[in-house]
């Protein structure tokens, strides 16, 4: 139920995202205030886990008098480690808690590879799954909805020895995440064997459909280290879950066992039961409620009060419990108790005469919590609950129903609990029916989680495959065919025996594959799964695998391996990438019609929000023909009014403007154009490109580069006056405009667009720089809308940010541009929030006390404070100034590296890296407004920072200026058509740089690189494969710029080497 403020529960909905489920902004997040508190308390020597090293401190209470301290203090070891190479990142213990790394496909669901080895989560069955902000303070524990693992059993000896492969067969266990392959190790001093898994799902930088298949490859290495021979089996288990959320339907459970040349696969499916012999008898209505007592109940507790109530007796607050009929049993309503909290926390139990089953199926109505086996209705029989349901917080019933094909002349009884007493601890019940068809019954095949799955063993005959197992996978009944009523789990297994002995190791390599085609998304309705249009059935899937196995296997390795070959910190190359993983989330999906679509969070604000996607940074350089065809298709396309101009900020679900998402969508058309072998992408879009302009232009009434007016925006409020930070945007996609004006020859538009944005730069400097940052000036007429005012906001110079990812130069001046960001390190980043939090309390929780973080806005200057800035905006939204949101906290970071400030911009990524480290949440779910919060994508952004990375594929010019260690830089980059590592070394008077193309083929006329500081080059050679190469020079503002005679075709394996001297100027 939706609750006051006062409630500390949730607030009312953001009137940016109507979207029914959608994230709540909250007060003060899902965590209480003294909850938060006691968790945490506040630290002043901040030591962010006994695992991580010291950051900063110790600190006095007066250090923290202005919040947020301008002295950082941090530690020496700490600031070395910013830059160190260090070591691959190893979890152990406790740490493996909330590892949840993603492993499926590209829009193929979301389906994690657990700490300890457990796949968990399971969200690839078409289910709507709502998420909010309260995973960071609250992070989610694995837990799986069906059976499913891995086991070694060790036959050797007397008595075989089971070893499940997760924390409870083990004791020794580590992970190691490099996205896309997850690594974990299994030890045990009483085990003679070692086993090391590597789980992933093929990955491979702008091979885009081999990146979307609905598959996870677990590759099992499996070393003897005794000195005796050991027989073991190596065997997984799945249970059929197909059909999993609809149990109750009319179906028939079948697992087979395929034996095919190279593998053995485990399929599982759903038939249709057979057509019944006898007419369905006439239902019996079990409890309608229409009385004013329990009779026939036994009422245990206080939440059921003393009888069923009428509907018009629910509060109000609950709304319409829908249900038929005029009365129900609801546990709040009925619970005593002056407050909402008073009556949740109620709790009780309806107990029902015993019946003997009769029907099939026991259809009713339900809501309430989603707390299961504590706000539920539950079958008894024998003593033990066989069905059980619960509500979906949700105060409206829906009609649900349990499968008894297979208990029929069972004698039973129901109970329907309330045994929990936090927020939604309160269930309702309505009418309960007895009979012959199941409430919703329809065609099977068109259900949301109808398909089929399975698990495959790749190689010779498995020798161990049961279509009925036990859990664990070792016992069973033997056969290739098993089948049950659809109400009853069906586990199939598939093992291979082996014989090592000592010291030999061996490879086992299993698919898990599934095959779910019913997607429907609400307001776009059945639009499908891309995959199901490649692929029939998860049989299918296998089987393409399995063909292509060694190319998908080995390019994966491959860019693993060409990623983290690199010079810079592996905490860094691991930060900066992991966020990638959001690809493979219920965060984004690819239609069945190709078309990309993205929530911000899983689950919260639809439309592939242009205000917050334009952060990301990473989906737009590792498959830059996802985001090419999102800005043709949807931009430009289905969102564009042909009238205005306006490009829909989130597509159909709402069509107005938001003016830096339209920027951002702007400067992400011409990012796609440089992502492009050719121009043909800015020629097919050039004419929808330039009208997009206009909606920004007409807010720039006067052409003097500054917007004015209502300027909704990603806070989702609308701001008034002027805005530092929007205008900003607005001349960098002015002069991105320009450039592909240019390009199109219509040098006017070209003009303009200049001009515009050389005044905007001009009067953003003149009019909004205070002589330390940028500000907003609100209009006096506007002022109870929400504004920074005077205010250190952390987005000020985004455009900048946005010009140096797109090659653009410089926008806005270097030395105002570069005390803004000092001022926003002085201002807005604290080692520890906890005091700035504890005076400001509105906003969500995503960095606690004893927790860095850089904070959305600050006001370090008297004439403004948070109450100006609120003026009379909601208070969800305000309260974003108090928070510490890592997408922006990246943009930031990258920006601080462009400009030379590397120390911070370091600072502030690893901040984020140490809140994510895996002994406090799960690192590869960065939370927003929902988890995997496409923002978060903006590390990319900062990787390339780092690089100094610019290219233009159509122009063939690509270009590198590493900001760390330029002396002996290596890092991997990609191209439109192709990826490789670029590395770079600078010793006595000589520098050396080369590119090694690993994959795919790279297009060059031009390559620009960098001089050491005060000299002057000579003699320069290039190379391709130890073959000269033609080519004119040219140095401007310390670049030099190498120009091909011809431009080159560079394949994967070819390396071009570029050596010049050098000399002091």
């Amino acid at each position: 139920m939706l609750k006051s403020v006062e409630d500390n529960e949730t607030v009312p909905k953001s009137a940016a995202c109507s979207f029914p489920g959608c994230c709540t902004p909250l007060a003060e997040g899902q965590l209480g205030r003294r909850e938060f508190l006691k968790l945490v308390g506040f630290s002043t020597a901040l030591v962010m886990s006994a695992r991580l090293p010291v950051m900063a401190g110790p600190f006095e209470t007066s250090d923290f008098n202005k919040l947020v301290p301008a002295d950082k203090k941090l530690h020496p070891e700490w600031v070395k480690s910013l830059f160190e190479r260090g070591s691959r990142t190893l979890y152990h213990g406790d740490d493996l808690k909330y590892i949840g790394m993603p492993v499926g496909g590209i829009g193929t669901g979301q389906l994690y590879l657990g700490g300890d080895g457990k796949l968990w989560h399971w969200d690839i069955f078409n289910q709507y799954v709502g998420t909010g902000a309260e995973h960071y303070a609250k992070p989610v524990e694995p837990s799986s909805p069906l059976e499913q693992g891995f086991a070694i059993q060790i036959t050797s000896g007397n008595t075989p020895q089971t070893h499940a492969l997760d924390k409870s067969g083990f004791f020794d266990i580590s992970f190691s995440g490099q996205y896309p392959i997850g690594t974990i190790e299994y030890k045990d001093a009483a085990v003679p064997l070692a086993v090391t898994l590597e789980a992933f799902s093929p990955f491979i930088p702008l091979a885009t459909d081999d990146s979307s298949l609905p598959v996870t490859v677990l590759h099992f290495t499996v070393k003897n280290t005794s000195n005796q021979s050991v027989e073991a089996t190596l065997a997984g288990w799945l249970q059929n879950a197909v059909l999993l959320h609809n149990p109750w339907q009319d179906g028939i459970r079948h697992n087979r066992i395929l034996h095919e040349d190279s593998i053995t696969y485990l399929h599982c499916g759903v038939d249709k039961p057979a057509a019944p012999t006898l007419p369905a008898q006439p239902d019996i209505v079990f409890e309608d409620w229409n009385k004013d007592s329990y009779a026939g109940w036994t009422v245990e507790g206080t939440a059921f009060g003393k009888r069923p109530l009428k509907k018009s007796e629910i509060p109000d607050y609950q709304g319409d419990v829908g249900g038929e009929g005029d009365r129900l049993v609801n546990s709040h309503a009925s619970a005593p108790g002056a407050t909402i909290e008073a009556k949740d926390a109620q709790t009780g139990k309806l107990i029902s005469k015993y019946f003997v089953i009769e029907r099939n199926f026991i259809n009713f109505w339900i809501g309430g919590g989603s707390h299961a086996g504590k706000t539920c209705l539950n079958l008894i029989v024998d003593g033990k609950a066989v069905c059980t349901a619960t509500g979906a917080n949700d105060n409206r019933m829906a009609l649900q129903t349990l499968n008894v094909r297979g208990l029929k002349g069972k004698d039973a009884f129901l109970e329907i609990v309330d045994a929990e007493t936090v927020a939604w601890g309160n269930i309702g019940v309505g009418q309960i029916t007895f009979s012959d068809h199941p409430a919703r019954a329809g065609a099977l095949e068109e259900l949301s989680d109808y398909g089929t799955m399975g698990l495959a063993l790749i190689g010779n005959p498995a020798e161990h495959a049961l279509a009925a197992a036990e859990k664990g996978g070792f016992s069973g009944r033997e056969g290739n065919d098993a089948s049950t009523p659809l109400s009853e789990t069906l586990i199939g297994a598939v093992g291979r025996r082996l014989h090592l002995n000592p010291g030999q190791t061996t490879t086992v390599d299993f698919l898990l594959t599934w095959h779910f085609p019913n997607f429907e998304l609400q307001g776009l309705g059945k639009v499908g799964r891309y995959y199901a249009t490649r692929f029939d059935s998860a049989h299918a899937v296998a089987r393409y695998v399995l063909n292509n196995f060694q190319r998908l296997t080995t390019q994966t390795r491959l860019w693993r391996d060409t990623w983290y070959d690199s010079t810079l910190p592996y905490w860094f190359l691991d930060r900066t990438f992991l966020n990638t993983s959001i690809l493979a989330t219920s965060t984004c999906y690819r239609f069945a019609n190709g078309r990309f679509y993205a929530w911000e969070g899983v689950g919260c604000c639809p439309g592939t929000c242009t205000h917050v996607w334009h952060y990301a940074h990473a989906m737009a350089r590792i498959f830059p023909d996802l985001e090419r065809d999102l800005r043709e298709r949807v931009d430009f396309g289905l969102a564009l009014n042909p009238e205005s101009g306006v490009s829909g900020f989130r597509a159909e679900f709402d069509r107005s403007l938001a003016v830096d998402g339209q920027s951002g969508t702007l400067l992400r058309a011409y990012r796609e154009h440089q992502m492009s072998r050719d121009s043909s992408f800015l020629r097919r879009n050039w004419a929808h490109i330039k009208k997009a302009y206009e909606p920004l232009l007409k807010l720039d009434k006067n052409d003097d580069g500054v917007l004015e007016g209502p300027q909704m925006n990603t806070l989702d409020t609308a701001w008034y006056g002027k805005v530092a930070w929007l205008s900003s945007l607005y001349i960098a996609a002015l002069h991105a405009g320009a450039e592909m004006a240019q390009e199109m020859g219509e040098s006017d538009f070209a003009a303009r667009c200049r001009t515009i944005a050389e005044r905007g730069a001009k009067n953003i400097t003149e009019q909004l720089f205070n002589g330390e940052y940028f500000l907003n000036k609100p209009v006096p007429q506007h002022l109870d809308a929400i504004n920074s005012g005077s205010g250190c906001e952390i987005d000020q110079v985004f455009g900048q940010s946005w010009a140096f990812q797109v090659h653009l130069g410089r926008v806005l001046p270097v030395p105002q541009t570069r005390t803004a960001l000092q001022s926003l390190w002085k201002y807005n980043f604290s080692p520890d929030v906890g005091p700035y939090r504890e005076v400001h309390k509105p906003g969500r929780w995503y960095a606690m006390a004893g927790e860095a973080g850089l904070l959305m806005c600050t006001f370090p200057r008297a004439d403004w404070d948070y109450e100006k800035a609120k003026g009379k905006g909601p208070e969800w939204a305000a309260g974003y100034f108090n928070e510490c949101m890592s997408g922006f906290e990246y943009q930031a970071a990258g920006h601080m590296i462009w400009e030379g400030l590397v120390l911070e911009g370091l600072a502030v990524t690893r901040a984020v890296h140490d809140r994510y480290h895996g002994s406090r949440r799960n690192p590869w779910n960065e939370v927003e407004c929902g988890d995997h919060y496409a923002r978060s994508m903006a590390s990319y952004g900062v990787f390339l920072a780092a690089c100094g990375y610019e290219y233009h594929g159509p122009q063939g010019y690509l270009s590198f200026a590493p900001r760390l260690q330029a002396e002996n830089f290596k890092a991997a980059f990609t191209t439109a058509e192709g990826w490789g590592s670029f590395a770079q070394q600078v010793q006595d008077n000589r520098t050396q740089a080369e590119i090694a193309l690993k994959w795919g083929q790279l297009q060059l006329k031009t390559l620009v690189l960098t001089l050491p500081p005060q000299t002057q080059h000579s003699r320069v050679r290039v190379t391709l494969n130890g073959r000269a190469i033609k080519i004119t020079q040219a140095v401007n503002d310390n670049r030099l710029r190498l120009t091909l005679a011809t431009p080159l075709e560079i394949h994967a394996g070819q390396t071009m080497q570029v050596t010049f001297n050098h000399a002091k100027a």
